[in-house]
């Protein structure tokens, strides 16, 4: 079902006391770190969350993201077209996350030569700006699809460490496939950004679904669409890899709301069995 028709009168998520009602404020979702969640509005009202002023759509839908380390506390504020504005508070589920070891990471990749940071800043800029665009585009409202299926070896949220020495947090989540294994798109979108060898991520794609909503693929061996191409959910987009920092081939799907890092699982659920 689409998200349409799951936001008809339905409210998820606590209010905290104090707050007032949640009048005028539907939301599909549920309030967690790392958690997407659509919401609607009355037509003309206008939301303000995490210091941002979102788009909304006509019939009023918009989107907010929650990254890995949100606070116990979330707030929307809705604005009216009198001027009114109504403050709702979220209580927000905190989570535990893994630990993952990986070994047999190329050192260059791990610890990068100083002749290759002006690339990797140059490169990061690229995604950054990517992620950055707040395109009119609804197509978050239609679900979401896993890109592909196969074994989950790594998770949203993961404190990893390569080859003994800690680095960043996980921020997606890896599919194990043969090299070459098509990968479709999870939803509809416009490319942003197409690279096929940046020195973290390898070949890299990001697919933006609307209102700050974007999926990232990374570690492809083949990109099979441009940038500025628009996409059908279910389309082969592009093909597993091992490239950039990867210790063989599988896909390392992440998903963004503007800068907030947010868990794609959380849209799809458990990955499906074999047919």
């Amino acid at each position: 079902m689409s998200v349409k028709g799951k936001l008809q009168g339905l409210v998820v998520g606590l209010c905290l006391a104090g707050s007032g009602a949640c009048s005028g404020l539907e939301i599909e979702g549920v309030w967690q770190q790392g958690a997407t969640l659509v919401g609607r509005v009355a037509p003309q009202a206008q939301v303000s969350f995490a210091g941002r002023r979102l788009r909304t759509t006509e019939q009023g839908h918009f989107v907010v993201g929650l990254d890995r380390d949100a606070a116990p506390e979330a707030v929307i504020r809705v604005h009216s077209q009198t001027g009114a504005v109504a403050e709702h508070r979220f209580a927000v589920k905190q989570r535990q996350y893994n630990i993952q070891r990986i070994e047999g990471v190329p050192k260059k990749t791990v610890n990068p030569p100083s002749e290759a940071l002006a690339r990797i800043r140059r490169e990061a800029a690229l995604a950054r700006e990517a992620r950055r665009q707040d395109l009119p585009r609804q197509d978050f409202l239609q679900g979401f699809i896993w890109p592909l299926q196969g074994p989950v070896t790594g998770v949203y949220g993961s404190q990893r460490y390569y080859n003994g020495e800690p680095r960043r947090p996980h921020y997606g989540v890896d599919v194990a496939a043969p090299t070459g294994t098509p990968v479709r798109a999870p939803a509809a979108g416009k490319v942003t950004l197409a690279y096929d060898d940046m020195f973290f991520s390898g070949g890299t794609l990001i697919l933006d679904h609307g209102h700050g909503l974007s999926s990232t693929f990374i570690h492809l061996s083949k990109i099979l669409v441009e940038s500025g191409q628009e996409i059908s959910q279910g389309q082969a987009i592009a093909e597993v890899g091992a490239t950039g920092r990867a210790t063989g081939p599988h896909l390392d799907w992440r998903m963004n709301w503007f800068e907030f890092r947010v868990d794609p699982q959380l849209l799809v659920g458990d990955m499906p069995g074999p047919d």
